[in-house]
């Protein structure tokens, strides 16, 4: 007659509940850093008419109340966007630069960072900078320059918001098409814009676009000079 085994003691019995896997957890984890990534992505593929909450959401794969812990609404949001994009436009040569090198440097890199996100144009730049401390940042070091190169407080603001209308239309120009001048069936009736677009043509550069900032940029450089001590 075979033996009676025992059952094995509770020490001895095989572990029969599921291991926890191993790896990344399946719900996202959220930080402010890839919520500003998600919503950039977002608007580059939808624009800012599709830059909802709810879409954002469904863009980090989280549930919406998942979002609201972590920023309060969509304004929160574009104020993370806004410091992302501004924290990338270089100010560097404010504080070594003779003045006119400074901005020259400074407004060809922001022009150039918010070529890249023309949707968002319209909303950060009337977006207000409080509690946005790297926007702040950067106009307190343009600000600054501005200070050590002799303008007068109560200019230097409404020169800063010169450059940027200028600035944030010409990131517009870098993505218009090359044709954009193109007068068609009117040449005969437009003869001396269509003259003046054939010339530009024939010059052979590389970008309409950045001829026209840097001559614009130049022409605003010397024109607001002008206000310095």
């Amino acid at each position: 007659m075979p033996a009676v085994t025992s059952a094995p003691a509770d020490s001895q019995r095989p572990d029969t509940k599921p291991r926890r896997r191993v790896g990344r957890p399946a719900a996202a984890v959220l930080d402010q850093d890839g919520i500003t990534a998600a919503a950039l992505q977002l608007i580059q593929k939808s624009g800012y008419d599709g830059f909802t909450m709810a879409a954002l959401a469904r863009t980090l794969n989280v549930a919406p109340s998942a979002l609201y812990n972590h920023v309060s609404s969509k304004r929160d949001v574009l104020v993370l966007v806004q410091d992302h994009l501004t924290s990338l436009v270089d100010v560097s040569a404010f504080e070594s630069e003779p003045w006119e090198r400074a901005v020259r440097d400074w407004a060809w890199s922001y022009r150039d960072v918010f070529s890249k996100h023309t949707p968002l144009i319209p909303v950060i730049a009337v977006l207000p900078v409080t509690d946005a401390p790297k926007t702040l940042a950067m106009y307190e070091a343009v600000s600054a320059g501005f200070s050590r190169a002799g303008f007068p407080q109560e200019r230097i603001i409404s020169a800063i918001v010169a450059f940027e209308s200028f600035i944030f239309g010409s990131a517009y120009d870098v993505t218009a098409p090359a044709d954009i001048f193109d007068s068609g069936s009117m040449a005969a009736t437009t003869p001396h814009f269509t003259s003046a677009v054939a010339r530009l043509a024939e010059q052979g550069f590389e970008s309409q676009a950045d001829v026209a900032f840097s001559l614009g940029l130049k022409a605003l450089i010397a024109g607001l000079g002008g206000f310095r001590a």
